[in-house]
């Protein structure tokens, strides 16, 4: 090396990779994030249902049990609707099982494009879906689960030239730590409800009781306010 030469320097060295699970001196981060990439998105399919991509039944128990609990802590309802596509065995036999698939894809679509981030969309079973409600009471419920039943009404599945229209009964319940004693029992109930809703003729919505006037409670009658007032002159 000349006088006139630059001095050398060595490189400088890497920053060390952090580990995922917190090794420092970690050999392949890059792997262990991938793997972990790869296990939450295994943990998020276990959960949905592959059809339709809503939540499959084991979603929906851990999610109301969940939320069950929660309402036994803090005294908020929660409330529950289950979704029953009416004469849907028809629709398979008249038109087949693909129809049948799309059918209930349409279903999902419509039923998560009526309720809130925080609601949680269910795939029940077969032809059945579910909508769990956090911290929603009866009076809250009952607007939202009438705009489901008008979209599945309103709203036919198109394929080529087959324009199918489909309808669905639907059944209301509302947890209170003092109405019901389990999460079975608010399933139970809730199925009541939807089978009176097929018993009635179909296409159609029941639920527990409403209270009287003089039972709600100030807070009870801002929600509906809210409900009915300005937020349907929004969506008007």
């Amino acid at each position: 090396m000349t006088a006139t030469d630059p001095p050398q320097t060595s490189a400088p060295e890497p920053p060390l990779a952090t580990c995922p699970v917190g090794v420092i001196f970690c050999p392949f981060p890059s792997g262990i994030a991938a793997l972990q990439e790869e296990i939450e998105q295994l943990n998020l399919q276990l959960g949905s249902d592959a059809l339709t991509g809503v939540a499959n039944y084991r979603s929906f128990m851990a999610t109301l049990e969940l939320e069950i609990e929660r309402t036994r802590r803090n005294g908020r309802p929660t409330s529950l609707l289950m979704i029953d596509i009416d004469h849907f065995k028809k629709v398979n036999d008249i038109h087949g099982h693909e129809i049948g698939n799309q059918a209930l894809v349409h279903v999902a679509k419509l039923i998560s494009g009526q309720v809130r981030k925080l609601d949680v969309v269910c795939r029940y079973g077969g032809e059945e879906f579910a909508v769990v409600f956090p911290e929603t009471d009866l009076y809250a419920a009952i607007p939202v689960a009438e705009r489901i039943r008008l979209a599945l009404a309103e709203n036919s599945l198109q394929h080529s030239a087959l324009q199918l229209k489909l309808t669905a009964s639907l059944g209301l319940a509302t947890y209170q730590p003092y109405s019901l004693s389990s999460v079975a029992e608010l399933i139970s109930q809730a199925d009541h409800y939807l089978y009176e809703a097929k018993q009635s003729g179909r296409n159609r919505l029941c639920h527990t009781d409403v209270p009287l006037a003089k039972d709600i409670s100030n807070e009870e009658k801002q929600a509906l306010s809210h409900l009915f007032g300005r937020d349907a002159q929004a969506k008007d």
